[in-house]
């Protein structure tokens, strides 16, 4: 039995439980976790995502149009939807530019090699994108990300990826152009990506 006077300390780390995929999705079929609630499985964790407010709604809508536009029939578009990094992570980016694919993905969710750009609209996670996400999609060989930077206002493209993260980033403001790697002929005007409101 402790005496009265003994400070009982817990222990300085936690042993984190980490999750699956298979396990994520079982959450999710048995109403555990539910569709709506706006999670991520993350290396392991399940994370919850931030409200979707309508400056990042809007932004999603305008680059589906513009991609639509652009693109035509040679790439699927994917809004919000997961992306299948294998047994920890399951992200989903708010644009995913795919390859097409006869089944247009009705068997199984896209792999990075379907990815030809990937896109995360970010207003309070600009942090966790940057730092978490794009060494994410680095590592598993995603080509090309494009962050849309709303609090700068800017649009930040990440290419070339490694273990170690993207070899190659840039930054583009208003008044300059960018294409996609797959795509090099099809420009877009960043003040066609960027609101015209400033966010």
């Amino acid at each position: 039995m402790l005496e009265s006077n003994v400070l009982v300390r817990p222990p300085l780390s936690v042993a984190r439980r980490r999750f699956t995929s298979r396990e994520y999705y079982a959450m999710l079929e048995a109403g555990i976790l539910h569709e709506d609630d706006r999670l991520e499985l993350i290396e392991g964790e399940i994370i919850e995502m931030s409200p979707i407010n309508p400056a990042h709604a809007s932004h999603v809508a305008r680059l589906m149009r513009l991609f639509a536009k652009r693109l035509d029939e040679r790439a699927f578009l994917s809004p919000q939807n997961p992306l299948d990094l294998g047994d920890l992570s399951q992200p989903e980016p708010d644009v995913l530019v795919l390859k097409p694919r006869e089944d247009d993905y009705e068997r199984s969710h896209p792999a990075p090699a379907d990815v030809l750009l990937l896109v995360e609209v970010s207003d309070s996670t600009i942090d966790y994108d940057r730092n978490v996400k794009a060494l994410l999609y680095a590592r598993v060989g995603v080509r090309e990300m494009w962050i849309v930077n709303l609090p700068e206002r800017q649009l930040e493209i990440y290419r070339h990826p490694t273990r170690k993260g993207y070899n190659d980033h840039h930054t583009f403001k208003r008044g300059e152009a960018v294409a996609l790697l797959a795509f090099p002929e099809a420009t877009f005007q960043v003040s066609e990506i960027l609101s015209k409101t400033g966010r």
